[in-house]
């Protein structure tokens, strides 16, 4: 029947006649999926935007946010899940990024594509400070007040100040609703653009089997692996449910606690912060987006805008841009491109340092000699650790292991901290200090036993070319049937008692946690599925 059914649109859609790339059977793993991840996040913000756009008033927008809220049916659940999606989106775009980034997958004949992604992660970045500013709570006018400060501190720009902003001041958050839809335009069309790119140029190949550029499978080779409908649809969906499902799960479940302290914000609380007229937030820590934390805080940093703007914005993005047209060596081994590797992990180690000062100490004015202390000792750390890395070749000069840039970055931000916390406990011996001390330093030993056989014996390189699964047991398979089977049996029942939830109110964000779980199990179901139907 599946099949029949599969066939019927295959046919109707003409399925076959799309240039979309055939799948390997390796490359079903949700690290060679990530940008679907991104996908899915971004396309769930779409339909819970538009549904929001429906219902906000632009003219009054704290007040259109608490009415969205509290008197919409389930508004709540639509709302901070809008909020979470973006958040899952930008996490999602990071880690997709950087994950190219070590990976090489900006070499050729990828440039493109990775330009266009870097453009689309700085458009999601300004797309989500948009929408933070469209609540009109006191955290959302502190961070369009830095933001007006800082554009207006470069001689020539407050001309912009009103195109952008509008009448923010008094509460017409209209233009930032223009340019946030604008804004997600923008990213839809780019989106559209790099996806057939990505089709056509096919998924990153594991460097087992390509290990230097142009890393792309030929033609012939594509008619091997698997085609894109049905099983690259199929998965695809799988990953699109569980994804929903988290984004729907967490902020309500946050919702749904009583007492959130308003200092878990900007992350942690997804209910808006008191108004900004009112007493209520006189008392709350006003923070900016905690996407933009590392960007505030490098403004604490110099009083010199134009430094913070090189320092923080303009010298990281165009690194970015022209990183494929720096990068001109044929290897994808990080070992092989060591300068690369080694500025992207410090790139990487600064924006979570960044980005955890920013959110512990935000509008503090750090002294060069502070800034020293803590972004030294990682630039030390990795230039030293991957100088003394020698990697180990075959006799045909091919590389036989390497070793894992998210290992080399957790050591390096272990590392950092065993540096700083053994110089503050020399600067300030206290029985704190040296507790401190002794705890990092347990962690650093501990680390730097795990990284070392990885480092000093590199894992022998497969001669085999080719990577394939390796075949399922039936009652492997037997199983997962069980599973798919009780999976939708509790999905429907879920289903049938979810409508009894009240559609507003303190309860209704149960709501919102009852769909993601129902998503949950048909994203579960439907890997399992996949596992059943696919796998040899």
């Amino acid at each position: 029947m599946s099949s029949k059914l599969s066939d019927w649109f295959k046919e109707r859609l003409g399925l076959d006649d799309l240039p979309f790339f055939k799948t390997p059977d390796y490359m079903y793993k949700v690290d060679y999926w990530l940008g679907a991840l991104v996908a899915s996040a971004f396309i769930y913000t779409v339909i819970t935007g538009l549904i929001l756009l429906l219902y906000y008033n632009a003219q009054a927008g704290y007040n259109s946010t608490e009415f969205v809220i509290n008197s919409v049916p389930y508004g709540s659940v639509v709302l901070y899940s809008h909020l979470y999606g973006a958040y899952a989106m930008i996490i999602l775009a990071y880690v997709h990024m950087f994950r190219n980034y070590f990976a090489g997958a900006y070499k050729k004949p990828r440039e493109l594509l990775w330009i266009i992604g870097v453009i689309m992660l700085i458009l999601t970045l300004g797309t989500a400070f948009l929408g933070y500013s469209l609540i009109g709570d006191a955290l959302a006018t502190s961070a369009v007040d830095v933001g007006e400060g800082i554009i207006s501190s470069i001689p020539g720009l407050s001309i912009f100040i009103p195109l952008l902003f509008g009448n923010y001041d008094a509460g017409d958050y209209g233009r930032v609703l223009a340019w946030h839809i604008i804004f997600t335009a923008l990213i839809g069309l780019l989106f559209v653009f790099h996806f057939f790119m990505a089709e056509h140029y096919g998924m990153m190949p594991s460097r087992k089997v390509k290990d230097k550029v142009p890393a792309v499978y030929t033609k012939e080779e594509w008619q091997k692996f698997n085609p894109w409908w049905p099983r690259n649809f199929v998965y695809m969906m799988s990953l699109i449910f569980l994804s929903w499902g988290f984004i729907l799960i967490i902020p309500n479940a946050l919702a749904y606690i009583n007492g959130l302290p308003q200092q878990l914000n900007p992350f942690l609380n997804p209910k808006p912060a008191p108004p900004p007229n009112s007493p209520a937030a006189a008392h709350i820590t006003t923070y900016p987006p905690w996407f933009f934390l590392f960007l505030y805080k490098i403004a604490d940093f110099t009083s010199d805008v134009v430094i913070f703007l090189f320092i923080g914005v303009i010298i990281p993005l165009i690194y970015l841009i022209i990183v494929p047209f720096l990068d001109r060596t044929e290897y994808l081994y990080p070992l092989k491109r060591k300068v690369f590797v080694g500025i992207g992990i410090l790139m990487l180690t600064y924006l979570i340092q960044t980005t955890i000062w920013g959110d512990l100490t935000p509008g503090v004015e750090i002294p060069v000699s502070q800034q020293v202390l803590v972004y030294l000792p990682p630039a030390i750390i990795v230039a030293l650790g991957l100088a003394a890395i020698k990697p180990k070749t075959d006799n045909k000069g091919n590389m036989k292991g390497t070793i894992s840039p998210i290992t080399a970055l957790a050591f390096v931000l272990v590392s950092s901290l065993f540096v700083i916390a053994g110089i503050e406990l020399l600067a300030n011996p206290t029985i704190l200090t040296v507790g401190v001390f002794i705890s990092i330093a347990g962690i650093f030993i501990l680390t730097t036993k795990k990284i070392a056989p990885i480092a000093l014996k590199a894992e022998q390189r497969s001669e085999n070319m080719t990577i394939s699964e390796e075949r399922v047991p039936e009652w492997k398979k037997k199983l997962a049937e069980g599973l798919v089977a009780v999976l939708f049996i509790y999905a429907i029942i879920l289903a049938a008692q979810i409508w009894t939830i009240p559609a507003t109110g303190y309860f209704s964000n149960l709501f919102g946690i009852d769909l993601g779980l129902i998503f949950l199990m048909l994203g579960e179901g439907i890997s399992l599925y996949h596992y059943v139907v696919y796998r040899k």
